[in-house]
C-alpha cells in the first residue's frame, strides 16, 4: 500500500465544505478525469452508499465505490478504485483560520510492474490530486 495526502484551506463554513464533498455527483466538476458519478444505493449518503462513476482519463474505465466513513463535518472515506488501483481515499476537515481545513489521504494499492515504478506513479497521482483539490477549492470560493 503507498500511503500521500494534499491538505489545503478553503475559505467557506466546515458545513459547507463537507455538504459539497458529501454529494458525490460533484466529482465531475472538479476532477477532470471524471466524467459522471451516480449513486446506486437507495436512501440518503452515509456508510454503505454505494457510487458508480466513469472516467476517462488515463483510459476509459466504470469504477465503483462505497462509502465507509460519513462522520458530518467531519470526515468522509470511501473504499473503491482510483483508475485502476483499488484506493481508500478519506477527507478529514476541521474548522481554520479563513474557513476549513481540508486533509485528503490517499492510500493506493500498486500491483504488478506498477510496485516498482511506486515512487514516479504516487508522484504523479499525488500532483493529479492535488490539482482538483485546488479546483474543489475555487469551486466552493467563487
Amino acid at each position: 500500500m503507498t500511503t500521500f495526502e494534499n491538505a489545503l484551506t478553503i475559505n467557506r463554513p466546515i458545513a459547507d465544505v463537507f455538504a459539497y464533498l458529501a454529494q458525490f455527483e460533484n466529482v465531475p466538476r472538479w476532477n477532470y478525469a471524471i466524467t459522471e458519478t451516480r449513486k446506486t444505493s437507495a436512501g440518503p449518503v452515509g456508510v454503505g452508499s454505494t457510487y458508480r462513476q466513469t472516467r476517462s482519463i488515463p483510459e476509459p474505465a466504470v469504477e465503483a465505490f462505497e462509502v465507509t466513513e460519513f462522520q458530518p463535518t467531519q470526515r468522509l472515506q470511501i473504499r473503491g478504485q482510483l483508475g485502476r488501483f483499488p484506493a481508500v481515499l478519506s477527507y478529514d476537515l476541521e474548522s481554520a483560520p479563513g474557513g476549513t481545513m481540508l486533509r485528503n489521504v490517499i492510500d493506493l494499492e500498486l500491483r504488478g510492474p506498477l510496485r516498482l515504478a511506486s515512487p514516479i506513479v504516487t508522484a504523479q497521482v499525488k500532483s493529479a490530486v492535488a490539482a482538483n483539490l485546488d479546483v474543489l477549492r475555487q469551486l466552493l470560493e467563487t
